[in-house]
């Protein structure tokens, strides 16, 4: 007896045919032409419900589409299960693989870049994001003006100790330290004007960060937020625990300085050089006037070693300032760089879009 194709899509969900391109002359010259990202890790079992969905969520979208599906070197068969999914749709499908896991953050920087639509949308591939959520999100986006809508999972579908109560404590430290408030941060459902995101670049793990890099090039004015729907996980496991919050206040660390102090860092630890050096200096020249005015001695006294500690401190928080301003110097008048590898993408010439019929 032959067995079956692990790769099938038919094993998770039924797939309808696909749906017939509308010829259009110029797709990409639609204001509201939209890029739906979606980067996946290990969710082979959840590729066909997530592509029919999409699918079912835009049918009635009347502008041009295409669907961009990034394998994060998945191992399960998901990137051959995107390719049997791009094949099965048509070009305005497009999959782009990575030759290893280079995290969620690499995965959404790719697709962004590889986007073309005027307007982004991003969400999980998990099946926890809905959607049909997209087209109001869209129309919101732009009747309110903004250049990032952020989604808020409201009534979140999630273990309270494991999932909700880490989301609830990042939520507020980040909105805390960066003035930028919103309800949920760790929604990945949001939809973007592609001039604004592709303007922020992502490193690390600071995807969940991103209504911040957005705030550091457009007015936090314009980022807003609303509710969605949640679904309940139906395949695969999380990829994410309560130790995620030591990792955010480490990322949040690195974004508050940035933000601040990316583009200037020499201000940053020049700051504190000349603090330490002001500290240290009054301490030595309280034992400069106690040593030579009142003639006493100086050689055992605590205050001397810790002056001079002070003084060291100083020297090398300025020297390393100014070695940060070389290197930011350096780094932006070198380009762009990204950090990951794409194995194989679709070939952006041939993609096509999808309209309604």
């Amino acid at each position: 007896m032959s067995q079956p194709d692990p790769h099938a899509l038919t094993d998770a969900a039924p797939i309808s045919a696909p749906l017939a391109l509308d010829p259009i002359a110029d797709p990409a010259a639609d204001p509201c032409s939209l890029s739906v990202v979606i980067p996946l890790f290990e969710e082979a079992d959840n590729v066909a419900p997530l592509v029919q969905r999409v699918h079912d969520g835009l049918a009635g979208f009347r502008h041009p589409w295409e669907l961009i599906l990034v394998d994060d070197g998945s191992r399960d068969g998901t990137g051959d299960r995107l390719q049997d999914a791009a094949e099965h749709y048509g070009s305005h499908v497009r999959v782009i693989r990575f030759r290893r896991n280079y995290g969620q953050t690499a995965a959404m920087q790719a697709g962004f870049d590889a986007a073309r639509g005027h307007l982004v949308a991003s969400l999980d591939g998990d099946l926890q994001n809905d959607p049909a959520d997209i087209p109001r999100m869209v129309e919101e986006l732009v009747n309110r003006d903004l250049d990032l809508l952020q989604g808020w999972r409201r009534h979140r579908q999630d273990a309270l100790v494991k999932r909700k109560l880490p989301s609830r404590i990042a939520n507020a430290l980040i909105g805390r330290v960066t003035g930028v408030e919103l309800h949920d941060y760790g929604c990945s459902l949001k939809v973007y004007r592609a001039e604004i995101i592709k303007e922020v670049r992502l490193f690390g793990e600071m995807h969940r960060f991103i209504p911040v890099w957005v705030a550091g090039i457009t007015d936090p004015a314009r980022i807003g937020e609303t509710e969605v729907s949640h679904r309940a996980r139906e395949h695969g496991e999380s990829k994410y625990g309560i130790s995620r919050t030591f990792r955010v206040l480490l990322d949040l660390l690195v974004a508050f300085f940035f933000l601040r102090y990316g583009a200037r860092p020499g201000h940053f630890f020049g700051a504190i050089g000349l603090g330490f050096g002001a500290i240290g200096g009054l301490m030595m020249s309280w034992l400069f006037i106690i040593k030579f005015a009142l003639g006493e001695d100086i050689g055992q006294r605590p205050m001397l070693f810790v002056g001079i500690l002070f003084l060291v401190a100083s020297a090398q928080f300025l020297t390393t300032g100014l070695l940060a301003e070389v290197l930011a110097r350096t780094f932006f008048a070198s380009g762009e760089r990204t950090h990951h590898c794409i194995r194989w993408q679709s070939d952006p010439v041939r993609a096509g879009w999808k309209t309604a019929s």
